[in-house]
């Protein structure tokens, strides 16, 4: 796997920890932050050093610790609400400290939430400000018939003929032995599509719901439940329902399937209801995946509040700089303990429309609390955009239907692995499919989060909202229904890659001492040999045609072989379960 950015970004070498199984959070963990004296921090003790050391320095600056994750050495901990990172920063034990608020979130998710409300549609919901009516059946620019084995919704899944999952089915359509992680904002186990794969014993939720920022300003909204953790089997933003979908969809002739219909998926929530992502509930997420033996996680978002955590930007005054370089090391010893522990690692690029290898400035951070943002020069050598360019994990773009680069993903030769489906409204330019809801990626999706949106009406009808908004409704004939969205995104992408080394886990695996799996160097080489070479479009893409400005143009570098538009090429499922060789 390509390293992070042409530079070495780990502050220290991954600690050499006793393994125990990450504690969900309690219902007792929101109360926490609410003496305005006090905040909540993550405290990373430094390599090679005595975690009681450590201990003791959090409480000698005035900390006190709740919990703590031996896997990677962090330490939970409530201290003042100044001052503490650097005070206990300069004691030896301690590599570095970091508020406990965002640092990573699934884009365009969730409720309108503060500063966040106009980011929603900003991407993945393009459709919900432009669509041109809704779906209509069997359209859209370059969407494919279902195959035989496949669901009756599946012949608006593009993306499932894209990377031939319908062909790689009657070979491998997955084991349920293998595990796969959604590390997102849950999934909605009652989804008739996802009810029979879910795994509810296994899955964890790692994050508390945060009614309002410290100004204020709504982030999650009222708690739905008594202590603010949801049920592992509720979902109350829907990208991960989306995302589970397209992973792992039951082919049971309903609704939609997924590319590894047969596998099991496991909620390992990290994310608020609004999309957010907190440092420990994510690292507490991944160590607690690979303790249970995960095959694979999925991760479809990127890092908040910092959109790239710099080791020394000159813009961000001390403090931020200490917390940035923490964020890194803690995400980065959280991947390579996962992988060490056998977990494929898959990620989506982002929405940036952005080279990862030449980033603009970036003029969005620190995004919460709300209204702190500021400009800051990124350089590349010193800045890293996680978990995407962390250490093992496959970095997705995302396709529409005609096979170009979605004018919104992310690109660049340094960190892309592979390129899939992620969809693209504006794609079929000069077509008829030109803007059209079929350029999407449809999925799974919570009745809750349609009848809160509009789309869906108390009684489970779709509204005329709805409609145009694409919303998909499959009923059996004992009523029970179940509720499909289109988005789009690199979150969408990342699903299709995710599905298919689940398939390669089910086709080689082999059962061993500690259960059934495959070690996730070699179900990445199958990935990438296997994946179906893609030339560059143009030495630079223009989106102008698609009314994008030239902030968009997109150059194209490398080979047929390789390129930063499509990395190793287009992932193939057929082609990867039928690997010679392995």
């Amino acid at each position: 796997m390509k390293g992070p950015r042409g530079l070495a970004l780990t502050v220290a070498a991954a600690a050499a920890l006793s393994v125990t199984a990450v504690a969900t959070p309690t219902a007792l963990a929101a109360p926490e932050l609410t003496a305005p004296e006090l905040a909540e921090y993550t405290v990373l003790v430094e390599d090679g050093a005595d975690p009681a050391a450590a201990r003791a320095a959090v409480e000698s600056a005035g900390g006190t610790v709740l919990r703590e994750n031996p896997a990677i050495g962090t330490l939970v901990v409530d201290a003042p609400a100044g001052g503490f990172v650097e005070t206990v920063t300069a004691d030896g034990a301690v590599l570095g400290a970091s508020h406990a608020r965002p640092v990573g979130r699934t884009p365009g998710a969730g409720p309108d939430t503060g500063g966040r409300g106009a980011e929603r549609d900003h991407v993945e919901q393009e459709h919900r400000r432009g669509a041109q009516g809704g779906a209509a059946p069997g359209g859209g620019a370059g969407g494919g018939g279902a195959a035989a084995g496949l669901d009756p919704l599946d012949e608006r899944l593009w993306g499932l003929a894209l990377v031939r999952a319908g062909a790689a089915r009657g070979v491998q359509a997955g084991d349920d032995r293998v595990l796969v992680g959604i590390l997102d904002s849950g999934i909605d186990g009652s989804h008739p599509d996802l009810a029979g794969n879910f795994d509810a014993e296994l899955s964890r939720n790692f994050a508390v719901d945060i009614p309002n920022d410290p100004n204020g300003a709504v982030v999650d909204g009222p708690c739905e439940v008594k202590g603010c953790l949801d049920p592992v089997d509720r979902d109350d933003s829907g990208h991960g329902t989306h995302v589970a979908g397209t992973v792992a969809a039951a082919a049971d002739g309903f609704g939609v399937s997924g590319v590894a219909p047969g596998v099991t998926l496991v909620n390992i929530r990290g994310g608020q209801d609004a999309g957010l992502l907190f440092l420990q509930p994510v690292v507490d997420a991944l160590t607690y995946g690979a303790d249970i033996g995960l095959d694979v996680i999925n991760m479809s978002f990127y890092v908040d509040p910092w959109l790239y955590n710099c080791i020394d930007n000159p813009a961000d005054p001390p403090e931020a700089q200490i917390e940035q370089r923490t964020v890194i090391e803690t995400v980065n010893r959280a991947l390579r303990y996962a992988h060490r522990k056998g977990v494929t690692l898959v990620g989506s690029l982002g929405n940036n429309h952005e080279d990862l290898g030449r980033p603009r400035t970036d003029v969005s951070s620190p995004d919460y609390p709300f209204g702190q943002e500021y400009p800051r020069v990124i350089d590349n050598r010193t800045c890293v955009d996680l978990p995407v360019e962390g250490p093992h994990v496959i970095g997705v773009s995302a396709l529409g239907p005609s096979g170009i680069k979605a004018d919104y993903s992310n690109y660049g030769t340094e960190q892309i692995s592979l390129a899939a489906p992620g969809g693209w409204f504006r794609d079929g330019f000069g077509t008829p499919g030109f803007s059209t809801l079929e350029n999407l990626i449809l999925s799974t999706y919570p009745r809750s989060v349609l009848e809160a949106d509009g789309d869906v009406a108390p009684d489970g009808t779709v509204t005329e909202q709805g409609v145009a908004n694409g919303v998909q409704r499959a009923c059996d004939d004992a009523g029970t229904c179940g509720y499909y969205a289109y988005l789009q995104g690199t979150s969408m992408a990342s699903p299709h890659v995710t599905g298919v080394a689940a398939l390669i886990v089910s086709e080689f695996g082999r059962p061993s001492r500690d259960g059934f799996g495959m070690a996730p160097d070699a179900v990445e080489r199958i990935l990438l040999r296997t994946a179906a070479d893609r030339a560059c479009p143009a030495p630079v893409l223009s989106y102008a045609r698609e009314g994008r400005p030239a902030e968009f143009d997109a150059p194209c570098e490398g080979t047929t072989g390789f390129n930063g538009h499509y990395g190793e090429g287009v992932v193939d499922a057929f082609a990867a379960v039928t690997a010679p060789g392995r």
